[in-house]
């Protein structure tokens, strides 16, 4: 029973820090499989046995803040609901400690308006005339210098964590973030009223939270240890958005305690002890099986110079698979992961309207949860309307434009002298967005932002209806200039072009109800039979390369340079979501490896004691099916 005895030495650990008369702060390494959820519920209900009248008392809870709506609620549930626990997501965390603060957040707004306004006014002395940016910069102005003039009038600004934030007063998730971190650092009032009102504040997945803001809750942290306790739960090798910070959990204030659960309670011992390779040279973090059986591991080299189809090839692999494990489940039932979302555009047929978005770094975390408002326009507004209007659902197709459409909205149909006319305006444009598809059509984004932006259905978000206000097929000036160029704009431009079948398979992916799970879709997910697919010339991304971590490729002049520097690298990146995609496996894994070198490839794996050599598998040695 010795993992028992340790699980509960670390769970006291973590208890001993939430005193509330003598607080400490602590980092608590867990890495996967390791039953961080549980720790953290067993050690909240100790927490509540001593101190829950105190808390109701002094009218305080504790925080815990995670990193999804569906963690939320399985930690919610876990600790029966209770009320001295407020359980959420960091950006409705956030908006609950910043909303009482109306006028401080107008003031933020008009400051990083004002600056906006100049910085596009500057660009627009600057930049050529004709350019496309040339006629969208002015529209953008008047946006944002229209936002500036209605400040004042705004009586209350608005904030919804988990859809559309279009109305005049409403803030989006961005800005949300941006104003907490902003009056964190300059309001010493609000530190006063977060650690009086949470006492006790913990941040699940802690390396994916926002870089600003978790550097200002350090420093939150650091004036107030005598009446704060923080702790962060994570892991730096399941660090997998682009926006979390580096490093987290090395360099810790001395006082902080860092605890560690060792145990693996989710993989066989060969895939411990492979995962335990891959993040040797990471960090000195050592997992130790729980599970009795030793699982099967298998490294498939598939030789990318020779003609393959990879649909058969992958399942010959589980074919294979099933044979090696007696596991007649790996030719129906396996999860299959790409690392990289370019290789599950690609195979999920999106990848038009995914890659010109993905390549720009601030939109890569809202596209990846689908949060962005020009995507929820598409996803939330436009996709169930036409799936209501091809089931033939009048009720749901009522209830869609009744919530969203502002041809009906209260104030439109008061001020209306015919509320009546408004309703059949409104159906029109139902009708006239819905003839796009007829005769078994696949109208592409671009005409459908058209046609809404005509209409006036649904209200656009400010870069949309930027696109959507342009003269049709009008010649524009080519642009050289730097400063001509809005990148976020620029891939809009090109996403549109995309048909909305693509955009479906999008929101499917997302969703992960697609047949490939990402790296962020499966987070804390665990499969019994797990396939791994490395293709760098699928995944067509500059952000990882398996060919540099298997050594197929050397590493350029900039890998060095950031790695002297210690700063992160494609292949640090790479390695993360190796070690994610490899900790989901229950039973088996199996790895797929396409490349132009398979010596260089064998001989890497060997090298770094991944895999032995009965454990990989050339293409010529897998019976390819005819």
């Amino acid at each position: 029973m010795k993992n028992t005895h340790h699980t509960v030495s670390v769970d006291d650990e973590i208890f001993s820090c939430l005193d509330l008369d003598a607080p400490k702060s602590f980092f608590l390494f867990a890495g996967a499989g390791s039953g961080k959820t549980r720790s953290l519920v067993e050690v909240l209900k100790r927490f509540r046995e001593y101190n829950v009248h105190r808390l109701q008392a002094n009218a305080q809870q504790v925080a815990i803040i995670t990193y999804t709506n569906a963690a939320c609620d399985e930690i919610k549930r876990r600790l029966d609901f209770d009320p001295s626990f407020s359980v959420s997501t960091i950006h409705s965390f956030v908006w609950e400690l910043i909303k009482p603060h109306q006028n401080d957040i107008k003031e933020i707004l008009r400051v990083s308006l004002q600056t906006e306004i100049e910085k596009l006014d500057d660009a627009q002395r600057r930049g050529r005339v004709g350019t496309k940016a040339a006629e969208d910069r002015p529209r953008q102005i008047a946006s944002k210098q229209k936002r500036l003039d209605s400040l004042d009038t705004i009586r209350k600004f608005s904030y919804n964590p988990n859809g559309e934030n279009t109305s005049r007063g409403s803030l989006n998730h961005a800005e949300v973030i941006g104003i907490a971190v902003e009056l964190l650092k300059n309001k010493p009032l609000l530190q006063q009223i977060l650690i009086r009102k949470f006492p006790v504040l913990l941040v699940d997945e802690s390396q994916d939270t926002k870089k600003d803001l978790i550097e200002v809750l350090f420093v939150v942290q650091a004036s107030n240890k005598e009446q704060f306790s923080m702790g962060l739960f994570g892991d730096v090798m399941q660090r997998i958005y682009f926006d979390g910070k580096e490093h987290l959990g090395q360099d810790l204030p001395d006082d902080w305690l860092k605890p560690k659960k060792e145990y693996n309670y989710r993989c066989p011992r060969r895939v411990v002890r492979l995962i335990n390779k891959i993040r040797e040279d990471v960090d000195q973090n050592v997992q130790l099986p729980v599970k009795d059986k030793e699982g099967i591991v298998r490294l498939f080299i598939a030789d990318s110079r020779v003609e393959i189809n990879k649909a058969e090839f992958e399942y010959s692999v589980c074919q294979e698979m099933a044979k090696i494990t007696e596991d007649i489940l790996w030719i129906e039932d396996r999860k299959t992961l790409t690392l990289e979302h370019h290789m599950a555009a690609i195979r999920g047929g999106f990848s038009s309207f995914f890659e010109p978005l993905y390549r720009v770094e601030k939109l890569k975390t809202s596209l990846l949860d689908g949060t962005h408002a020009c995507i929820t326009l598409f996803s939330e507004r436009v996709l169930p309307l036409i799936n209501s209007l091809e089931a033939g659902n009048h009720f749901a197709i009522s209830r869609i434009v009744n919530k969203y459409s502002p041809l009906i909205s209260p104030e439109h149909l008061q001020a209306s002298r015919s509320p009546r006319e408004e309703f059949t305006k409104a159906k029109q444009a139902v009708d006239s967005l819905y003839a796009l598809w007829s005769g078994a059509s696949d109208p592409c984004l671009h005409s459908i932002l058209k046609e809404v932006h005509r209409s006036g259905l649904f209200p656009l978000p400010e870069i949309l209806a930027v696109i959507a206000a342009r003269k049709e097929e009008k010649e524009y000036q080519e642009s050289d200039a730097e400063n001509d160029l809005n990148p976020t704009i620029e891939a809009w431009d090109n996403a549109l072009k995309a048909k909305f079948s693509e955009l479906k398979e999008y929101v499917q992916y997302i969703s992960d109800e697609s047949e490939f799970g990402t790296h962020q879709g499966i987070k804390g997910l665990e499969f019994p039979r797990v396939m791994v697919i490395l293709d760098d010339k699928e995944a067509r991304g500059t952000t990882f390369s398996y060919d540099k971590l298997f050594g197929a490729k050397p590493l350029t002049s900039n890998d060095l340079r950031n790695q002297k520097e210690g700063r992160d690298t494609g292949i640090d990146r790479t390695k993360r979501l190796f070690y994610v995609t490899c900790s989901r496996a229950q039973e088996s894994l199996a790895i797929i490896a396409y490349t132009d070198n398979p010596d260089e490839v064998t001989k890497t794996a060997l090298q770094q004691g991944w895999f032995d050599e009965g454990e990989i598998i050339p293409t010529s040695a897998t019976v390819l099916p005819d």
